[in-house]
């Protein structure tokens, strides 16, 4: 049974400095050239997220030049373990370049679908479009959105219908292979990709089922 979905949202989310990491680089952290939709979901949840909803993006609009800057930062080579209290950051402390994305501005368009079985029966499209619209208007947020890593912070606002593409008038180009999310099922998560194109100063972003067909089907 096909599920009902929203209508299409305008989101823009910009900032100063951005990293959308590419997961071929291990020791240091290199930006994809233009965010990620798993990126944009991010921002998209920040917002709104409830388990009874699924964000579903479908562009992507560059609005600046795409610029790089680098630079070092420290980070540490574990992960956090539950129930593991006696961690000292500063003996596991690494410096790592960082080649990032300076000044973005991007126009997010998604929309949403209720997700069977999450959703309850007081549960409908229109109830999630206006909470949707009400805090973004109001710039509210479940936790602060951000641009691929934490400390980039994003700034969230409705995108008017004025803004374009800076690259509206280069035609299509290739960006290759971009991470588009992970697909969870009995094994472990499995990570997704596309072939990304930048067409006109957008990415186009294709459909769930299409990526999972074009990644060998369903785990």
């Amino acid at each position: 049974m096909k599920t009902a979905a929203s209508r299409r949202f305008r989101v823009r989310a910009s900032g100063p400095v951005a990293c959308f990491t590419r997961p071929e680089m291990k020791a240091e952290r290199v930006s994809y050239e233009v965010m990620t939709p798993s990126a944009a979901r991010g921002v998209l949840e920040a917002i709104l997220w409830k388990p009874a909803i699924r964000w579903h993006l479908h562009e992507i609009a560059v609005l600046n030049p795409v610029k790089w800057t680098s630079f070092r930062r420290n980070e540490v080579n574990s992960r956090a373990v539950v129930g593991k209290f006696d961690y000292a950051a500063d003996e596991d402390r690494a410096q790592r370049n960082t080649v990032a994305l300076r000044d973005v501005d991007y126009v997010l368009t998604a929309s949403f679908t209720l997700v069977p079985g999450k959703a309850g029966a007081e549960d409908n499209v229109r109830k999630f479009e206006e909470m949707f619209e009400r805090r973004l208007e109001k710039g509210q947020f479940f936790h602060a959105p951000y641009l691929g890593c934490r400390e980039f912070d994003a700034r969230v606002e409705p995108a008017g219908e004025d803004l374009s593409p800076s690259e509206a008038s280069l035609g299509r180009r290739p960006l290759g292979l971009m991470f588009y999310d992970f697909a969870f099922g009995d094994a472990a998560a499995r990570p997704l990709f596309f072939d990304a194109y930048l067409d006109h100063g957008v990415l186009q972003v294709p459909t769930w089922e299409q990526v999972l067909e074009r990644n060998g089907g369903p785990s």
